[in-house]
């Protein structure tokens, strides 16, 4: 398998969600990737289907860049974004910015664990990272990003035995509740995909929370890593329809989608050398000057 981008590192302090469209307009169709790189595309890449339910609906909203920037200081995440944003200025524009952080240990602003579930070691491989089904992509991550805003004065509200029925874990020890107790609309109960092997089917998730205290948001940037983006995709339809139908994710209730959009990460090697786009030859590249040539990118890199 071609090396990874660091999508297995532990959590870190800070972290910046960037999303950006091309200037001439917002690539919903994933013109931006033909663009860049021509064909075959990733087998599971499209644009991310609206989810609408009785109730909720998860939205799916322009993007063609993502930059997840992780690290443990805050100053460092600002000043590679800032640089990203002045590289790309004339090329692509920010349309969506959110600043997370860790908080307590790893505590959602609702004050549940978040993450509880994620894989570790080689099980983190086999969810996170695609492999031999798709060789030309080996290495690459589906990547499935929302921004939830939460009610919080409504949550805060609900007694704390109210709200672990509607996550389906205990609050202060961070326990899932047992099968006979927890709600078959919990957040974990419909966030539990289990296959036709028999095996559950994991994502690994990396969310943060966010928020602005004086203009009264609270939030969390839902951030998935998957081999297949179709198990974080089942994961939102049985949230937002229910499984069954009309058992909708409790946790809606309080909590509201703004943004949603299906990102590929390709491996480290392919960004290290991308494959030209359509109809270049890549001798444009041979000069060493390491640009793609594409739009306002042409010979723009040191």
């Amino acid at each position: 398998m071609r090396p990874p981008q660091p999508v297995l590192s532990p959590i870190t302090e800070a972290a910046i969600f960037l999303v950006l469209t091309v200037e001439d307009g917002a690539e919903t169709d994933l013109r931006c990737w033909d663009r860049l790189f021509g064909s075959p595309r990733p087998a599971g890449l499209h644009a991310l289907p609206v989810i609408a339910g009785a109730r909720h609906a998860a939205v799916s909203t322009p993007g063609d860049l993502l930059f997840h920037i992780r690290a443990h200081r805050f100053d460092l995440c600002f000043e590679l974004a800032q640089r990203l944003a002045e590289r790309l200025d004339g090329a692509a524009r920010v349309v969506d910015e959110v600043h997370g952080f860790r908080s307590f240990d790893e505590r959602d602003l609702l004050g549940f664990v978040d993450g509880t579930e994620n894989p570790a070691g080689v099980a983190a491989v086999e969810a996170a990272l695609v492999g031999e089904e798709d060789p030309s992509f080996a290495g690459g991550s589906y990547v499935i990003v929302q921004k939830y805003v939460h009610d919080i004065a409504d949550w805060e509200a609900q007694p704390v035995e109210q709200q672990e029925r509607v996550i389906g874990r205990t609050k202060l020890s961070d326990v899932e509740l047992p099968d006979e107790i927890k709600p078959a609309d919990s957040h974990v109960a419909l966030n539990t995909i289990v296959g036709e092997d028999g095996e559950e089917r994991k994502i690994l998730r990396y969310n943060m929370p966010f928020g602005r205290v004086g203009a009264d948001e609270f939030g969390t940037y839902f951030i998935g890593y998957a081999r297949t983006p179709d198990v974080t995709e089942l994961m939102l339809s049985h949230m937002f329809l229910g499984d069954p139908p009309g058992s909708y994710d409790r946790i809606l209730d309080f909590s509201t989608a703004l943004t949603g959009t299906l990102f590929f990460a390709p491996s480290a090697d392919m960004l290290d050398d991308p494959p030209g786009p359509p109809g270049d030859e890549r001798a444009a590249v041979a000069d060493g000057d390491g640009s793609l040539r594409i739009g306002a990118l042409k010979g723009d890199m040191p």
